[in-house]
């Protein structure tokens, strides 16, 4: 499985990627704005820093929301560095951008996928990834890891190429249960990451062993 970070702040990817795990980063409007980043100039600067940080792998969103639009501002994207994934809505005219895309060998990761229906679409069209939210659907009471695990199916019967990318992964556990399932990337706050590294036997062994070793040295 990759692990992906969901922020725009530059301390905490670098500090994921010191870790040593870290695939990849997921950004979106919001969490540009989060940062403070602002002015097209800047944004564009900004995933130019993400993408001198890590290996590959920067999903940067397109904001418009036509054909047109679209593919002006992915192609836009594109050229700020090789490891750029362009972020499409799964919308209608966001299928087509993601066609056109593959077309032309731009990797391409579609946003707010809530459907195994949209997922199928998605990958027909040829997105490199797709991106179901899991924590959104939870939030309504539909079961986001049942869709993980049926995407997971459909493309596993039918060898498409295209990654599942769960999203909005809220906790520790989230991640856990995406990896059984199968999901091949997750994204989500470095926290979550983090959070795999707990339990508490492992400090209560780590106390015991350097207690011992403070004994038999003393």
């Amino acid at each position: 499985m990759q692990f992906f970070i969901d922020t725009a702040n530059l301390n905490e990817i670098r500090e994921a990627y010191d870790l040593g795990v870290l695939d990849g980063v997921t950004t979106n409007p919001s969490l540009m704005a989060k940062e403070g980043i602002k002015g097209h100039a800047n944004v564009l600067a900004h995933y130019k820093a993400i993408c001198d940080i890590v290996d590959d792998n920067v999903s940067a969103e397109v904001i418009a929301t036509d054909y047109e639009g679209m593919i002006k501002e992915g192609k836009e994207l594109a050229k700020i560095d090789d490891k750029i994934v362009v972020k499409i809505p799964m919308i209608k005219d966001g299928v087509k951008a993601i066609k056109y895309f593959s077309n032309e060998g731009i990797r391409t990761n579609c946003t707010l996928i809530f459907s195994a229906g949209q997922a199928l679409l998605a990958a027909k069209a040829g997105a490199s990834y797709v991106s179901p939210f899991i924590g959104r659907l939870d939030d309504i009471s539909h079961d986001g890891l049942s869709l993980i695990e049926q995407i997971v199916q459909i493309y596993d019967n039918y060898g498409f190429d295209t990654e599942v990318l769960a999203a909005s992964v809220r906790h520790s556990m989230h991640l856990i249960q995406c990896a059984e399932i199968g999901a091949d990337v997750v994204t989500c706050p470095f926290k979550v990451i983090t959070g795999l590294l707990n339990h508490p036997l492992t400090d209560k062994g780590l106390e015991q062993f350097l207690a011992d070793h403070k004994k038999a040295n003393s």
